[in-house]
């Protein structure tokens, strides 16, 4: 479902990966086949990534403000709007991670 394949996509975001959600739809796959015993917890699987989630921002996005209708979100970060200069950036990290 397009909710899989979104949480897919952000779930592997959380590893440091920035996934399309054409690859949010092999990383399901691999989600369901863990969890039905096909893969094994020894088992070394790869999946291949087609493009990078800089061309898919507008879902991207849209996922974490909670504005596709058809997903739930599971894995969304809170989205924080601040100006575009380093200093508001150092400033919203340090308010975030008590620096």
């Amino acid at each position: 479902t397009e909710d899989e394949l979104m949480d897919a996509a952000a779930r592997a975001d959380l590893t440091g990966m920035f996934n399309c959600p054409h690859t949010g739809v092999a990383l399901s796959a691999l989600i369901k086949l863990r969890e039905k015993g096909m893969i094994q917890p020894d088992d070394r699987t790869v999946v291949v990534s087609t493009a990078h989630g800089l061309k898919f921002t507008d879902s991207k996005v849209a996922y974490h403000e909670r504005k596709l209708h058809q997903c739930s979100s599971t894995y969304a970060n809170d989205v924080i709007r601040i100006p575009a200069t380093t200093s508001k950036v150092i400033d919203a990290l340090r308010t975030r991670i008590d620096l």
